[in-house]
């Protein structure tokens, strides 16, 4: 008896088969693979295509019962670091030159990793900010600057000592101390020290003061007579640190040095003040800050070496969760008279208090696992390709990308151990000083850093998508002209700084816009951009004013700007025609079409393994007992092209009692079976005529695979086995597993052919070339010899 005559009974192949899934014959595949309720065996597929009847073995042409032997593997250890090396797998990394397909699933995979890191990333970012931060700067603007004072004037007005005086008595302590409701009920004492009733004056106000020494400068000889003391412009080295110790009570008259005050130097409107001086801090209550600010004035704190004022506090609103950080500045320059300036710092220094916020956090530790894979994929990039790593624009984006983000995360650990310090502190000592102004400035600065990773991380995105030509005209037309535009940006700039320095030293003393070299530098950038005053030049200079405007404007408007305009435009030309003539590299739609052709025919696999089932059951029940036996099933699904394993393992699903039989129960369930399974397909079905591609059966679609390269995916291999052993029964044409050979046989004749002829045109190129210096040396050597001809006819026989 043959082996086909004996066979387990069902209750024995279910067990078989569930176990070792490399045990059948022909085709060898799980139990699973007609389990049409079961789960998905290609996630990439749609709901129709699950557990799919492809074989998961290599090709048999037989369908006999043979044993076929597991590929062996390399060990756990081995997998596990392919695996894990796998994971850091890119472009660069990996040798995708000759593989199209590698280079596409290389490509699309960075680009996917790196839109879920740029997601996070701004996830991170933006919600570290909010519109509510602008319209709270706003709140505090308009109370601390454009409140009036009684002179008639606010903050940004202040021209003299006197302004201030009037502002610190009045606008200043009115907007820092509300003590009254608005029909004048007094604000009870739990409720004090609230800026608008919402926002929580933390600690106490600073008043600060830098002064220069008496006759820090020299009077020339013919006024020392005439005027006695001499006060220069600040310098650290001039500030004068004597304290005076007849105000007991008030420490405004006593000298601090920068680390006594935990202070920091400060870039002013004139120059960069120090974090040391004179301090008078104010109290929580408005009269006695009242008190304070009368005594100052009446003892004449600020005198006439007093070069800045400052005036420092930080309010807290819980409703919003955020801090503002206020610092007024007045200097009193060389010159008289004064000049305001303000910082208004609204940060979030606690971060971590609504849901929202401990969401962020989730993200930040997914950043900074980004970071940590990024870091590790430069390193392996950096040790394939030493230093030419650094020869490539996108890895120097790349590394500054990461350093931003590592100093970022530092910065973040600081700040929140910082501020829980400060916030401690604060609490125990509610009458100090609360100073956050150096924290808030190193805020302002992460925010930036964070800003500027933003803006690299997203131009890094042109680094994936340039795949084709209309991605790369940018990058190709930038990097073709950057020679000329490196010489246009040389002759611009040797014109550009002559204007400069012109408008600078022409109407310097008179115009606020030249008054120094920077002013001068933006201000003819304006004027390139059509932002300009012509009548401040002209009253500062009747004659020169125009002619300076006018030389200005035809020289670097009409002239150089359209040299640049015409260096683009000549280049980008240029680009156009050569990306006309010139072959994609690949094209991204073309593999998301095949791979959407390869689902279609899998689809229709699908289909028509669903049809050979249900025509089995109809047509192989030959004595109509209603009784389906196995060999009665068997013999039709083999006139259908099955395998012997595939038939066994769906009969043993199904016969739930082993008695290798299908009896009536048990085929109503694999025809309800069934019928889910063609629902779930016909739901694919209308899928698909939606978006126009209405497949046809799998017999007349596989004709339409197309395997470009021999690259092709591991699936397609190992179902080449069932689709040939289905496709063979077609009344005409090739097997499935034929035609996949053939097709990859001629890519693989094309590829071959196309190097030979690539080949054999540079060998016809440089035999022109030879031919070509060959037709110019023969015509040298005919221009000498009719030289010496008519050399020889002059001196025989010219008379």
């Amino acid at each position: 008896m043959s082996s086909k005559d004996v066979r387990p009974s069902s209750a024995q192949s279910r067990q078989a088969w569930g176990l070792d899934p490399y045990a059948s014959g022909g085709h060898a595949r799980p139990d699973n693979q007609f389990d049409f309720g079961g789960p998905r065996d290609d996630p990439d597929l749609p709901s129709a295509m699950e557990n799919d009847m492809y074989a998961d073995s290599e090709p048999k042409r037989n369908n006999d019962v043979s044993p076929t032997t597991p590929k062996k593997s390399g060990g756990c250890w081995s997998c596990f670091t392919s695996g894990l090396r796998s994971l850091w797998a890119t472009r660069q990394t990996e040798e995708t030159k000759g593989n199209r397909e590698l280079h596409v699933k290389t490509t699309l995979r960075e680009l996917i990793i790196y839109l879920v890191f740029l997601v996070i990333l701004c996830v991170v970012t933006f919600g570290m900010t909010s519109t509510t931060m602008y319209y709270y700067t706003k709140v505090m603007n308009d109370l601390f600057l454009d409140t009036v004072h009684s002179g008639g004037g606010t903050f940004r007005s202040i021209t003299n000592v006197n302004d201030f005086w009037k502002f610190a008595k009045k606008p200043l302590l009115d907007g820092l101390y509300w003590e009254t409701w608005y029909n004048n009920e007094n604000v009870p004492n739990e409720q004090l020290g609230y800026i608008y009733y919402e926002n929580k004056l933390l600690g106490v106000p600073r008043i600060r003061q830098l002064k220069v020494s008496t006759n820090s400068c020299q009077v020339h000889d013919d006024f020392k007579d005439v005027i006695r003391e001499c006060f220069d412009s600040y310098s650290e080295n001039l500030e004068d640190k004597t304290s005076e110790v007849s105000h007991a009570n008030y420490t405004g008259w006593t000298y601090q040095t920068e680390s006594q005050l935990d202070g920091s130097s400060y870039w002013g409107m004139l120059t960069t003040y120090s974090g040391s001086g004179y301090v008078q801090d104010l109290t929580g209550r408005k009269n006695t800050s009242a008190e304070t600010i009368d005594y100052l004035f009446d003892n004449l704190w600020i005198q006439r070496g007093t070069r800045v004022v400052f005036i420092d506090f930080t309010v807290y609103n819980a409703n919003i969760n955020l801090f503002c950080v206020v610092r007024l500045v007045v200097e009193f320059p060389a010159t008289g008279g004064a000049i305001p300036s303000y910082t208004f710092r609204t940060v979030k220094l606690i971060r971590y208090v609504t849901v929202t916020d401990y969401f962020i956090l989730a993200c930040e530790f997914i950043f900074v696992m980004f970071i940590v894979y990024y870091i590790v994929e430069e390193a392996i990039e950096i040790k394939k390709h030493k230093l030419s790593y650094l020869k490539s624009m996108w890895n120097i984006l790349d590394i500054v990308v990461i350093i931003i983000a590592i100093l970022c995360i530092v910065f973040d650990i600081y700040r929140t151990i910082v501020v829980d310090n400060k916030l401690k502190e604060l609490l125990d000592n509610p009458d100090k000083y609360a100073d956050f102004e150096n924290l808030s400035y190193w805020q302002t600065r992460f925010d930036n850093a964070i800003a500027i990773a933003v803006f690299f991380a997203w131009i890094k995105i042109f680094k994936y998508i340039s795949f084709n030509k209309t991605m790369t005209q940018l990058s190709s037309t930038l990097g073709k002209c950057a020679k000329d535009l490196a010489g246009f940006a040389v002759m611009f700039f040797i014109i550009f700084l002559a204007f400069t320095q012109l408008g600078y030293l022409l109407f310097g003393t008179q115009v606020k816009d030249f008054s120094n070299f920077q002013n001068s530098f933006f201000t003819l950038f304006r004027i390139i951009l059509g932002d300009f005053d012509f009548h401040q030049l002209e009253a500062a200079n009747r004659i020169l004013g125009p002619i300076y405007f006018m030389l200005f404007v035809f020289f670097v408007f009409f002239v150089l700007i359209n040299m640049f305009l015409a260096i683009i435009n000549d280049t980008y030309s240029e680009v156009k025609g050569d990306m006309a003539n010139q072959k994609n590299e690949f094209e991204m739609t073309d593999y998301f079409k095949r791979g959407y052709m390869k689902m279609v025919d899998k689809l229709n696999f699908k289909r028509d393994k669903i049809v050979d089932i249900q025509k089995a059951l109809k047509n192989a029940d030959i004595n109509q007992d209603k009784q389906l036996d196995f060999e009665e099933w068997r013999q039709d699904l083999k006139t259908r092209g099955y395998a012997d394993g595939e038939i066994e393992a769906l009969f043993a699903k199904y016969d739930m009692d082993g008695d290798r039989v299908l009896d009536e129960s048990e085929q109503k369930k694999l025809q309800a079976d069934l019928n889910k399974e063609q629902d779930a397909l016909n739901k694919e079905y209308e899928h698909l005529e939606k978006s126009g591609n209405r497949p046809g059966t799998a017999r007349r679609s596989s004709s339409r695979v197309s395997f470009n390269d021999d690259s092709g995916e591991d699936s397609d291999d190992e179902d080449s086995g069932t689709k040939s052993s289905r496709s063979g029964r077609a009344s005409n044409g090739v097997s499935y597993e034929e035609f996949t050979v053939l097709s990859r046989r001629v890519d693989r004749m094309e590829h071959s052919i196309g190097s030979i002829v690539s080949k054999i045109d540079a060998v016809l190129v440089k035999l022109e070339a030879m031919e070509k210096a060959k037709l110019k040396r023969r015509e040298t050597m005919g221009k000498i010899l009719d030289s010496i001809t008519e050399d020889y006819f002059d001196r025989n026989y010219r008379v």
